[in-house]
């Protein structure tokens, strides 16, 4: 309403049709009091619709008239970055938080080698000494703690560390995009200790009593390990588009089974949730008598994206899944260890974004 009163729209729903492909909105005056329909049931050339989100995840939506006096204003903006089919105007708060990230990577930068640490889920400072620990340093020193929300990290960006040799030298390392577990396949239907003990392999180093289910899984490509091939089911890699509302991510067999999957929705939430802001940062390590982080000058920035893009990486082998997925002491007290990734070379991470920047924070 003109005056600010919320009023619910509880009939609002978005529908798919993969034939087009479109996505359509409907429903947003049924049942709704004081809904604008006069503008709605007509079709009125050049009216806008408003869509933001409020800090508690609420969506809001606003129908202007084609002379009403935000319109007017709206076009007397300068060009707006477009998103889809979507202008999108950025309020300042948004604008000033890159700058405020890259003061915040320059200052860790600044500090050299930091001491490995995470934080707990209260703000504490814990130790950390695994080999994985250069994200969690990097959070801690942002201030970031540990959350079940699919959310940015910092400030509406998702910050991601990479480990390399040289800080001249960033476009070679692998870089875990997502770690979703499976949303449907035998997996998700019968567990992840069925799925090792049927589709994973004995330890490649020798380790006694212990299955693995790992490597490098491509588009369209057996791996000789697994014996399974990754497909993406519903999506058109000629023409780049989703053809099926049902569309996923699947691991078949060689009895054409889905041994486990990921559906196109859920990817798609986590995705465009999470990585339309994203920032990567380089990290050396060493270890003497404990483990320290250094961080880097040059850092990744890429904002911009849509989950077709992360699909057609994934089409040309750019993207794929490399699980790191155990079970251990399978024959007295099976432990199994869940960690399903989906990795990119840094080098390819151009082709996520719309817009990719490497930035010398000391410039």
């Amino acid at each position: 309403m003109e005056d600010g009163t919320l009023t619910p729209a509880p009939k609002s729903q978005l529908i798919l049709y993969p034939k087009y492909p479109e996505v359509r909105f409907s429903g947003f005056l049924f049942g709704s009091k004081n809904a604008p329909s006069y503008l709605m049931t007509q079709r009125l050339q050049d009216r806008l619709l408003f869509f933001g989100v409020s800090d508690g995840g609420e969506i809001l939506g606003h129908v202007v008239a084609p002379n009403s006096e935000i319109a007017n204003e709206l076009n007397n903006l300068p060009p707006l970055n477009n998103y889809g089919v979507f202008k999108i105007i950025e309020l300042p708060i948004f604008q000033n938080n890159r700058q405020k990230l890259i003061s915040e990577l320059l200052r860790i930068h600044n500090l050299g080698w930091v001491k490995s640490k995470r934080l707990d889920a209260f703000g504490n400072i814990l130790p950390c000494e695994s080999s994985n620990c250069g994200g969690y340093t990097l959070e801690a020193e942002l201030g970031i703690t540990p959350n079940g929300y699919s959310e940015p990290d910092y400030l509406g960006w998702e910050v991601k560390q990479f480990g390399v040799e040289n800080f001249a030298r960033i476009n070679s390392k692998v870089i875990t995009l997502m770690t979703p577990e499976p949303t449907d396949g035998y997996y998700k239907t019968s567990g992840a200790e069925a799925f090792l003990r049927k589709y994973g392999y004995p330890d490649v180093s020798g380790k006694p009593d212990r299955l693995n289910f790992g490597g490098v899984h491509k588009s369209d490509i057996l791996h000789p390990r697994t014996n399974l091939t990754l497909k993406l089911i519903g999506y058109d890699q000629c023409e780049g588009k989703i053809r099926n509302a049902n569309g996923r991510i699947a691991l078949i067999d060689q009895d054409n089974i889905e041994t486990a999957s990921w559906s196109f929705s859920s990817m798609l939430l986590h995705w465009n949730r999470k990585h339309n802001q994203a920032c990567y940062v380089p990290s050396l390590s060493e270890k003497t008598n404990s483990r320290n982080y250094k961080y880097g000058n040059n850092i990744i920035l890429g904002t911009g994206t849509d989950f077709l893009l992360f699909l057609k990486e994934m089409s040309n082998g750019n993207i794929y899944y490399d699980p790191g997925i155990k079970l251990e002491n399978m024959s007295t007290k099976p432990l199994i260890k869940k960690r399903s990734q989906f990795r990119i070379v840094s080098r390819n991470l151009v082709n996520l974004y719309k817009l990719n920047e490497i930035i010398d924070i000391t410039i």
